[in-house]
């Protein structure tokens, strides 16, 4: 069915006088949602306590092994989020380590007082780089937060001196999120997208789809998108085109 826009100076169109047909649809607008990365709208749980303890305890990062930590885990864990509620505690300088690693002449003179890299690849590394990156943290006593999907062990690395660091480096887990965390996180980004879904429907949902955080922020993501589109309350009959969309 092609999609109906509204023009005043032709009869027989919603808001000319006229009944809007019940074929129509509403055209949904282009709003993007921009994902919370702060304190309060993160979620807690067993899977992730370490790394809070190791993260947010008082003064942590003086028990960090040589002032620095590798945060690791599966995708979709919540570690990005750690990472931004740390740096803003932390006044940290943020990387995006996958779009490449500051030089140490950007971070001398910018010297901030703490240093988070997020997404370090675990091929392909510039290993010169990091190891740069390390030495002058560890020199300035500068605290350095590293995540990355798997731990420093893992990692394809030939320099023998950056071994030996990331050898020496603390590491902690995320682990895979559990049952409750799931169940809060929907609510979270349900509430966040002012999203009214049925108890029943979430219920429902949880039972079916995979156990991971990512996969539930996607069906909220698409649970508001047909609702926009729709205009109508999402139901079951909605939940199960989800469902089978989710899984092709």
């Amino acid at each position: 069915m092609t999609e109906q826009v509204y023009d005043p100076e032709r009869p027989g169109q919603p808001g000319s006088g006229e009944k809007r047909p019940d074929d129509m649809r509403q055209l949904p607008l282009p709003f993007g949602h921009k994902r919370r990365f702060d304190e309060a709208g993160f979620v807690s749980g067993r899977s992730n306590a370490a790394a809070r303890t190791w993260l947010f305890a008082t003064d942590a990062e003086k028990n960090w092994s040589e002032n620095r930590l590798a945060l690791w885990g599966g995708q979709g864990r919540g570690k990005t989020h750690l990472l931004q509620v740390w740096g803003q505690r932390n006044d940290a300088m943020i990387v995006d380590a996958a779009q490449g690693l500051p030089d140490i002449a950007t971070l001398l003179e910018r010297t901030p007082r703490a240093l988070a890299l997020d997404a370090l690849p675990e091929q392909g590394l510039d290993e010169l780089a990091l190891l740069r990156i390390i030495n002058t943290s560890r020199e300035r006593r500068m605290p350095l937060l590293m995540v990355a999907r798997t731990p420093p062990s893992l990692w394809t690395v030939t320099l023998p001196d950056l071994c030996s660091r990331l050898r020496a480096t603390m590491t902690v887990e995320v682990g895979p999120a559990e049952d409750v965390l799931l169940y809060r996180l929907m609510l979270r980004l349900l509430a966040e997208r002012q999203l009214v879904v049925p108890r029943q429907i979430t219920d429902w949902l949880l039972q079916r789809l995979p156990r991971e955080a990512s996969v539930i922020e996607d069906a909220v993501s698409r649970i508001d998108a047909v609702t926009l589109a729709s205009g109508q309350p999402f139901d079951l009959r909605a939940a199960t085109r989800l469902l089978a969309d989710l899984s092709e």
